[in-house]
């Protein structure tokens, strides 16, 4: 479903703020938490209020357009999400950084290991933890 659609069936329209905070989280090349979009957005657009951008998240999300991941946090981060760039996460157990990557090997792997036991992938997550190289040091 659309973000259109999604806002007509909830009876909502689309507004001035709704598209400014989804440009903003549409620009953004990391993960963001709900309070650190809220800061970007209010930076450039101070009427805007917390409770708009976690409302406009939580519809990206029901419509498709955000992934929302926890990494073994409570913390919710998300990110945009696109249907064909499929990509998987390496997270540092430190100072939390996310490293996204794409592994073919891994992904036919998957599909390997489901045949064999009868399963029919849906969806996956793959996260990886452990310490990044400047946590290392």
């Amino acid at each position: 479903m659309d973000l259109k659609t999604l806002l007509s069936t909830k009876g909502l329209k689309s507004t001035k703020q709704r598209d400014v905070i989804i440009q903003e989280f549409l620009k953004l090349k990391e993960h963001v938490n709900i309070d650190a979009l809220y800061q970007k957005v209010k930076a450039k657009h101070p009427t805007i209020g917390y409770a708009t951008v976690y409302r406009t998240m939580k519809l990206l999300k029901e419509c498709g357009m955000a992934s929302e991941r926890h990494f073994g946090t409570r913390q919710a981060l998300y990110e945009p999400h696109h249907e064909t760039a499929h990509h998987d996460h390496l997270i540092c157990v430190k100072c939390n950084k996310i490293i996204e990557f794409e592994n073919e090997k891994i992904e036919k792997l998957q599909d390997v290991i489901a045949k064999k036991y009868g399963f029919r992938l849906e969806s996956h997550k793959h996260e990886l933890y452990g310490t990044c190289s400047q946590c290392k040091k």
